[in-house]
Order: structure tokens, then sequence, then C-alpha cells
């Protein structure tokens, strides 16, 4: 019987799928690496967006509040929006975008409601209520023809996005306080001083004739006071605040340490009876100080109406038992809030947006 020839194994029968399964590596590399590279393009320009952004809102910030400073510093209790406004502006040129010198913000002033109610910026125009602050809104945005053009972004060609504008807005507000947190000297002035020696009509202090400045008056031990105008005036007492309390060690704490509560208008603070002439050598002279505002000065409880800024040029106990100085105009109170009347201090300017 003839041999049979047997044939070879075949060899490499695999080796087709093998190149077709290398060849769909190939095709889903190609396909994802698109997906990936856009993905990476998003993340480098998100990132990009977000820093800038940054940069905007703190310029924003800083000239919201450089703005807030002047508008009632620089010209008493009416609030001064353009000076606000150049402030503003001026201080956006201290500051960069994208290593870009920033030029040009849009600056809005007006009232600030700080319960929110409404929670847009008021018209200068309004009559202000209870919780409207004098206020300033500065935007600054990076655009076309604006600081340097819009953000370019890295790869954003593949998004089909190469630039994109960008914009943040800030809200800064200044008042006079409603509430002092403490810092207060514990020495109630009674408001016919302020009658007499502050100008309504310009919310700043009455000029003396004679010398060109703030009235010099004396407050102190309760005692009638004349005032230029002859009308006699029980100028201002020691007061220790909203505790009940009749005694040197605690007054003399409290020149030291000031209010350790808060004390807002329409507060009743107690009224202390008595010289106390030990005390007058522990006044400081020579400083600004801030002092309530109340009704009256009788012994007693008698309600908040106000804080005031006051310098002391000089205290005398003694026989004399007198505080001598005059008003001042455009100090703020450092731990001070709210909304109240102004007697020549105001709150620091802050952030309300």
């Amino acid at each position: 019987m003839p041999a049979v020839a047997r044939r070879p194994p075949m060899r490499g029968r695999l080796a087709p799928p093998l190149r077709r399964q290398q060849g769909s590596v190939v095709l889903f590399f190609a396909l994802f690496l698109i997906p990936l590279l856009m993905f990476g393009a998003f993340a480098i320009s998100l990132a990009r967006v977000s820093v800038v952004r940054n940069e905007l809102q703190n310029a924003a910030d800083a000239a919201a509040l450089a703005g807030a400073s002047v508008l009632i510093a620089t010209n008493a209790g009416t609030p001064a929006w353009a000076a606000a406004t150049t402030a503003a502006n001026s201080a956006v040129a201290l500051n960069a975008s994208d290593n870009t010198q920033l030029s040009s913000a849009t600056v809005t002033t007006g009232y600030w409601n700080l319960a929110g109610s409404p929670s847009t910026l008021q018209p200068t125009t309004i009559t202000p209520g209870a919780n409207d602050a004098s206020a300033l809104q500065v935007t600054v945005t990076r655009g076309a023809n604006q600081n340097g053009g819009p953000i370019s972004l890295p790869f954003g060609a593949l998004l089909g996005l190469a630039s994109t504008d960008a914009s943040a807005t800030a809200v800064a507000v200044t008042s006079a306080p409603s509430t002092v947190a403490g810092g207060l000297l514990p020495v109630a002035m009674a408001q016919c001083m302020y009658d007499a020696f502050w100008n309504t009509s310009t919310n700043q202090p009455t000029i003396d004739p004679a010398t060109g400045v703030a009235y010099e008056f004396q407050i102190g031990n309760g005692q009638p006071y004349i005032t230029p105008s002859g009308i006699s005036c029980e100028s201002s007492q020691w007061t220790s605040f909203l505790s009940v309390a009749n005694d040197v060690p605690t007054i003399r704490g409290l020149i030291t340490n000031g209010n350790p509560t808060p004390v807002s208008i329409g507060d009743n603070i107690y009224i202390q009876p008595g010289d106390k002439t030990t005390l007058y050598s522990s006044i400081p002279t020579h400083v600004v100080v801030y002092v309530p505002i109340v009704s009256n000065v009788t012994t007693g409880f008698a309600p908040i109406v106000a804080f005031a800024a006051f310098y002391i040029d000089a205290s005398v106990g003694g026989s004399g038992k007198y505080i001598q100085g005059h008003f001042l105009t455009g100090y703020t109170i450092p731990q001070s809030s709210g909304v109240g009347p102004y007697y020549g201090a105001y709150v620091p300017p802050r952030l309300a947006f």
C-alpha cells in the first residue's frame, strides 16, 4: 500500500488575527487622542481663566474699598460720590491682570441695603433708610479694548475658543456706626453739646471765628457749660455703660480697656453721679477718642443717640475737673458696624458684595 504523504503543519495561521489586533490598538489610540487633547486643553484653559478672574476680583475689591474710604471721610456726612469714583478709578491702575496693568473699570455709586432688601445698588437720589449705607460698586472687565483684551486660552483652538471675556464685581460700603463693640471712652456726652459745636448744614465741627478752627470746649463732672450761643448745657458725665457701677476703679479700667460689651444706638447706659476728681489724671491727652452721645447726662440711665469722634487736648483734675477738646470729622471707629447718624465717626469701609 503506497505511503500517504502528510502535509506539514501550517505555521503562522494566527498571524493575520494578531496583525488585526495591532491595527485596532492604533485605531483606538487615534480615536481617543483628540478627546484627550481637548480635555487637556479644557483643563489648562479653565485654570488660566480662574487665575485671571481672581486677579480681576482682587482689583475690584481693592478699588471698591479705596473709593468707599473717601465717601464719608472726604466730605463728612454727605457722601462724596465724585471723589469716591476718582479714588476707585485710580486704585484700579495699581493692579494687574495676566502681567498687564489694568487701566479702566465701571464705577457706580449709590446706597447698599445691609439687610439685603433690595439686594442691588440703589441710586444716589433716594432718601436712605435705616439699613442703607453709602456704597460704591466696581466692575473690572477683560474684553475687547478693555484692560489688555480678552483672556487668551492655551490650546483654545482645540475647543474652538481662542479667548474669552471675564469680569469681576465688588461693592464696598461705609457709614456712621450704630454699634460699637469696644474702645469707647467711658464719658457720655450730652446731645446739647453736639448741637452747640457741630454744624448740621455742613456736617462738620462748628468753626470758632476767633481761631479759624473747630471750637474748643470742656466736658466733664456734669456741671453746666455755657455754649457760644448762650445756652446752658450739662456737658458730660462718667458712664459704666450697660452695668451699674459707681466707683473709681471700674471707670479707670474702662478708660484703659473701653466698653467690654457692644453698645448700640437706643441702648440705655448708666450715667454715674459724682465728680471722681482722681480719674482725670488717667485720661489720655493729644489723642482721638470715641464717646457715646446721649440724650441727657442726668444720673441714672440715658439712651445712646450716636457716637462721636473727639480730640482730647487736656485733662484737668483738682478743682477744675474737666476734659478739654474738640469734635473731629472723618475718623473710623475700628470695632463698629451698622448704620447711624453721622457725628464725625464712621465704620471702616468693608466689602458688602
